[in-house]
């Protein structure tokens, strides 16, 4: 195990900066997931922290050492692609170990690993079996497999699970938290999916435009996200995000309503000072609406999505962010048409219009 420390860290192509001064520190033994949009950087940041890029600027170090210009190969980590990457004419115990017979270790010790790795993977079975052989979750279990003989510092997961179906997804979803229980080990782990994000980091870093907009325990970035863009990348569906103006404030409580949906007045926790008449955003998650909640607004639902378990209505579905809202088993049966959601306004987040930054 081994922490990993980035400072000030840029990086260019050309005249194109992607990586913004990323400070960041990963503890020994800590599961971060790099979460954000398409092209946000976190691929790219991935593999300056594997050496597969050359920074720009800033440092990077693993284990208490400067890595910055330390080759990939010498930096003590191991790397799981999207894409398997298996030698098709090799066997699963052969594509294991090829990467520890390549820098010459003994065949005993190169056994022994990669028995162990196949026992915690639960591939005793498949050893002799060809990828070709092999399921997609098969697959990538054997490319995490040959990451894990080489007992590295840190283990760096690039998208492992985009190529899987969503049964499968799940399934290996699973198997990567308990890897990360059985070995104790530093895990930097990239995805698009923000409920990868929520089920398997210990913290989250989410990232646009190349900087980190925040940082930390998963609850606590759903709990309390520090500006609009956080608020609603984190959670699904994502929040809602909807125009309001403060008419009131008084010891720490804003008084607000909003400007695009008929709705009465409702009070927010806030201990900064916001003017009267101010133009504000306002964060209510779908999940936050019940029946007994002490504010409202009155809507018309167009459509129903109803998924066994939970049920979700939707106004303004032809917009870009329509209104999603969280029904009860007794409301999701007749939710179309004229229908007041009611929501708990102590949850709601205000967000200030112009910075999207979070007033709290």
């Amino acid at each position: 195990m081994a922490d990993v420390e980035l400072t000030g860290l840029k990086k260019s192509f050309g005249k194109v900066d992607v990586i913004h001064d990323v400070d960041l520190s990963i503890s020994s033994g800590e599961f971060a997931v790099f979460v954000g949009p398409s092209g946000c950087g976190k691929s790219t940041l991935l593999r300056l922290i594997a050496g597969l890029e050359d920074a720009s600027g800033g440092k990077i170090q693993i284990d208490n050492q400067d890595v910055t210009q330390v080759e990939a190969a010498d930096r003590g980590i191991a790397m799981v692609f999207q894409s398997y990457a298996l030698y098709p004419h090799m066997t699963v115990e052969e594509n294991m170990g090829f990467g520890l017979k390549m820098t010459g270790h003994d065949t005993a010790l190169i056994n022994e690993r990669v028995q162990k790795a196949a026992k915690i993977l639960h591939l005793d079975a498949l050893l002799e079996r060809k990828p070709k052989a092999l399921s997609g979750g098969q697959r990538q279990r054997v490319a995490i497999g040959r990451s894990i003989v080489r007992e590295p510092k840190v283990f760096l997961f690039d998208e492992p699970l985009s190529n899987l179906d969503a049964e499968l997804r799940v399934r290996m979803r699973l198997e990567i938290a308990k890897l990360h229980n059985d070995l104790g080990a530093t895990m930097v782990y990239v995805t698009h999916d923000q409920v990868e994000a929520m089920t398997l980091a210990d913290k989250i870093v989410v990232l646009r435009d190349g900087r980190v907009e925040q940082a930390g325990a998963p609850m606590q970035l759903y709990n309390d996200p520090d500006n609009v863009f956080v608020g609603g990348f984190i959670g699904s569906p994502k929040m809602n995000i909807l125009d309001g103006r403060v008419t009131g404030y008084s010891k720490g409580t804003a008084t607000v309503k909003l400007t695009d949906y008929s709705s009465d007045d409702f009070q927010v926790n806030c201990e900064t000072t916001v003017s009267e008449g101010a133009n504000i955003q306002v964060g209510i998650r779908p999940e936050h609406f019940s029946s007994n909640g002490n504010a409202a607004l009155n809507t018309t639902i167009e459509v129903v999505e109803s998924l066994g378990g939970s049920s979700f209505g939707y106004a303004n579905a032809e917009s870009e962010s329509p209104l999603t809202i969280g029904l009860e088993e007794h409301q999701a049966a007749d939710a179309r048409g004229e229908f007041t959601a009611r929501f708990d306004s102590g949850r709601a987040f205000l967000f200030d219009s112009q910075s999207t930054l979070r007033i709290r």
